[in-house]
């Protein structure tokens, strides 16, 4: 028997039940309001990121900065792993006439293509890949600015790039001074007339925390650029003026190449520049793997390169503050003994606020104490110490200094050279911007700065014949990077969730340590000149620091 259809209740009601209904939703959301109102609005908080006074807050960031990029890198992998399975399944449709027999190691491939392409790359040296991309740059480019670290700026520079750039005379090599506001003035003073003697330089302070590209903010319905929300870029005029100038005399359009050694800042000066954050840019050495075109305006086309690549031979200090953390491998105890012993030890004992060391060991144990950095037991943790003051000084906080050469030139300089280099410039124009620059930035004491000795200058690898072959040990590292690599999801979703992840991990912190020579052994004896007599400012400031500690 068919089952009889009910009849649905009708919604109508009568306007004054309806009316009554509204009043009392009224009355209810008013009531609501009152009483959030009393309790007060408590917007949602903020991620306040990794606050100053954690432990490893270089590492942490330089971990978070690496696996940004080895997921990016992962993306664009997994997108030509994609685009060589459909290759394939053309090249399958378009010949009808393959045997079934054929078709199935094809499909075997298939399923092994991500894990298979992963091992090509990770055999090919990176070093040698880098080698590739700084000549692709230096060939390309009119004029090439060689970034300078200011606090070092001798041990920036690359004798073997330089003779290179210089030997043909038809290129133009302008040394750029950046993070200038770290050193004292007399000494940033002292070093642009040492540089200048034998090539064009400029005093430059590249811009943080630029906005992304293409990132617009919202205001009153209207859409905007977001600000340029940083300090002030200073020596962006000079160096515009100087481009600018020589390109009119050039005749034509003129492409700049930006070159130098890991974490000097050859992509912030790229997108001070541009006012706008072009180029990946970030706490670990080592971010820029090719080379990246970034137009500034018609006539002028600027090419970010990859660092250099350090010579093994070089000393171990020089290995521990110009080698990218993730191409050496160097043990951390190590490398910071060998950066403590060419600084002055009474000057590192104020900014760090330890007692006085007779050894490394000793200053390690009290730095340790200090930050609060023990192992299981409760002993000092003495390699995390040593960690935490090399990322420190490798890092753009920390102010020192080193005295330029009383008189020295390189031996691939000479009279001819020099005049080659600073033909077509306006150097008149660029020494009143220079001089500008020095009054604008707003240094460091000397008194609150460390003297460090520097190594003098740092010899680096452009043939890819002179690479080093690499140890086992680095080799079944790399190759394990891949597996892990080939061992992920290809979803795309779950990439771009962990591109995006916001929580740092201390466990991470572990491997981005991993960066200088195993070979390299620091003397523990300080130099020699380094024993000069300090001023009664900083005698009472150290006398001071040790009674409180």
């Amino acid at each position: 028997m068919k089952r009889p259809k009910l009849k649905k209740a009708s919604k109508r009601m009568t306007c004054h039940k309806r009316y009554k209904i509204q009043k009392k939703v009224r009355e209810h959301h008013r009531k609501l309001r009152k009483e959030a109102k009393k309790r007060g609005r408590k917007k949602p908080r903020k991620d306040p990121g990794v606050p100053n006074s954690a432990p490893f807050k270089e590492a942490l960031l330089r971990e978070a900065e690496l696996r940004k990029q080895r997921l990016e890198e992962l993306k664009q992998q997994q997108k030509l792993d994609r685009q060589k399975e459909q290759e394939k399944k053309r090249k399958l449709e378009t010949n009808p006439g393959v045997k079934p027999s054929n078709l199935e190691p094809v499909k075997k491939e298939f399923g092994q293509g991500k894990a298979k392409d992963k091992p090509k790359s990770g055999k090919q040296n990176p070093k040698k890949l880098y080698c590739q991309e700084l000549k692709k740059v230096i060939e390309a480019s009119d004029v090439v600015l060689e970034v300078l670290d200011a606090r070092d700026p001798l041990g920036c520079r690359c004798p073997q790039v330089e003779e290179s750039i210089t030997q043909d005379g038809q290129k133009k090599l302008v040394l750029v001074l950046n993070k200038s506001d770290l050193v004292p003035k007399e000494n940033l003073e002292n070093w642009l007339n040492y540089l200048k003697k034998e090539l064009p330089t400029v005093v430059f302070r590249a811009s943080t925390n630029l906005k992304d590209k293409g990132k617009i903010i919202k205001h009153l319905k209207v859409r905007k650029r977001a600000p340029f929300k940083s300090e002030v870029c200073v020596g962006k005029d000079g160096l515009w003026k100087l481009l600018r100038g020589f390109q009119e005399a050039y005749g034509k359009a003129i492409q700049v190449g930006v070159i130098g050694f890991p974490n000097v800042g050859k992509s912030s000066i790229i997108n001070s520049l541009k006012q706008e954050r072009i180029c990946n840019v970030g706490v670990s050495m080592g971010l820029t793997r090719c080379m990246q075109v970034v137009p500034l305006d018609k006539q002028i086309t600027v090419l970010d390169s990859p660092s250099f690549i350090v010579s093994p031979l070089n000393s171990a200090s020089t290995l521990a503050l110009r080698s990218p953390a993730s191409i050496e491998v160097v043990k951390p105890v190590e490398a910071a003994n060998a950066i403590l012993s060419q600084a002055d030890a009474r000057q590192v004992v104020l900014k760090f606020t330890v007692p006085d060391f007779k050894n490394p060991v000793e200053f390690f144990t009290s730095l340790a104490q200090r930050r609060g950095l023990q192992q299981k037991g409760g002993s000092p943790n003495l390699e995390g110490a040593a960690k935490l003051m090399w990322s420190e000084w490798t890092g753009a906080s920390l102010g020192y200094y080193c005295h330029p050469p009383t008189s020295w030139t390189p031996p691939h300089f000479n009279e001819g050279i020099v005049t080659k280099m600073k033909q077509g410039l306006n150097l008149e124009e660029l020494e009143k911007n220079n001089a500008h620059s020095i009054r604008t930035i707003r240094g460091p004491r000397l008194a609150s700065s460390i003297l460090f000795q520097s190594s003098g200058l740092t010899n680096g690898i452009i043939e890819e014949k002179d690479i080093p072959e690499e140890l086992p040990k680095q080799k079944e590292k790399r190759q394990e990077e891949g597996e892990n690599y080939s061992d992920l999801d290809g979803d795309q979703e779950s990439v771009e969730a962990a591109a995006g992840e916001k929580s740092l991990d201390m466990s991470g912190a572990e491997e981005a340590w991993e960066a200088l020579p195993e070979e390299s052994q620091a003397d523990e004896s300080a130099p020699s000149y380094m024993s000069d007599k300090m001023t009664e400012e900083e005698d009472d400031a150290y006398d001071f620091s040790t009674d409180y500690v």
